[in-house]
């Protein structure tokens, strides 16, 4: 069989309207996806797209009229081959590696994260969660508590249980997200807690990582500031460096940031809860 696919570059106001449109013409399928081929996961009814800009992919059957678009014509595959495919171990400092179940790790050391892309953002292939789980595997996690807030699949909460951490607390406000990091914790036999924000135990965290976007890791520093240690690290992702300024001015004068680390047009900031207190 032949497949008909269309790509169109869309805002995030467009998002409902575009989709809508799509579903009318007899999409069989719809995707959306970041500059980097990432996939951006529906928001939940009744939320706004934290995201700006997307492309949005739409695969339609050969008889499907489609002569306003400019269409691709894409044969027939095995489409469950091509996605294992697009997935390969990845390693992050000496021993830390990112495994979807269908490779094997064949090193004595290894500390092996099993992890099938699914539902919830986070499978290591985007920047931000690299630069995250670099941080991770090149820091003592030793019996330290962390929370991982904006947890997508758990990835970092589960990596820094595998490297050494305490306890971790996957925290999201998607409660898809939050079935995902069940089920991908119990594969890789980690014990986390589990929660959305507001069910947050009022708790200290010796690490802090938010990899999320700009906007709102802006709104939830004085939050974030007031679950973590004198002296603990703060790690914060999914920013660009155009807005690296804003989100650090945010988290000052209580935040003593490292230098930054650029990975793509993307940046890692990281630093030690020093002084200074931020109130909501």
């Amino acid at each position: 069989m032949v497949f008909q696919q269309i790509r169109l570059a869309i805002s995030a106001a467009e998002y409902e309207s575009v989709c809508e449109t799509l579903e009318h013409l007899g999409a069989l399928s719809i995707t959306l996806m970041d500059a980097e081929d990432n996939p951006i996961f529906e928001p939940e009814p009744g939320m706004q797209p934290l995201w700006e800009n997307a492309i949005v992919l739409a695969l339609f059957d050969e008889k499907a009229d489609l002569k306003n678009y400019a269409v691709e014509i894409i044969e027939d595959k095995n489409w469950e081959r091509e996605c294992m495919d697009q997935f390969h171990p990845m390693r992050f400092g000496e021993k830390l590696w990112i495994c979807p179940s269908w490779h094997k790790i064949n090193e004595p050391d290894a500390i092996i994260v099993d992890l099938d892309p699914g539902l919830a953002f986070g499978t290591g292939s985007h920047a931000t969660t690299k630069l995250c789980l670099t941080w991770l595997a090149t820091h003592n996690l030793q019996n330290k508590i962390l929370i991982d807030y904006g947890t997508g699949s758990g990835i970092l909460a589960i990596s820094a249980m595998k490297l050494g951490a305490k306890k971790a607390y996957a925290v999201d406000i998607d409660t898809q997200a939050l079935q995902a990091v069940e089920e991908n914790a119990l594969n890789n036999k980690v014990e986390l807690e589990i929660s959305t924000p507001e069910h947050l135990s009022v708790i200290q965290a010796d690490i802090i990582i938010a990899n999320i976007l700009a906007n709102p890791l802006i709104d939830l520093a004085p939050l974030l500031l007031s679950h973590l240690k004198q002296n603990g690290q703060l790690v914060l992702s999914g920013i660009l460096v155009s807005q690296m300024d804003d989100v650090k001015h945010a988290y000052e004068p209580a935040i003593n940031f490292d230098t930054p680390v650029v990975e793509d047009d993307w940046v890692r900031l990281s630093g030690t809860h020093s002084s200074g207190i931020i109130t909501p």
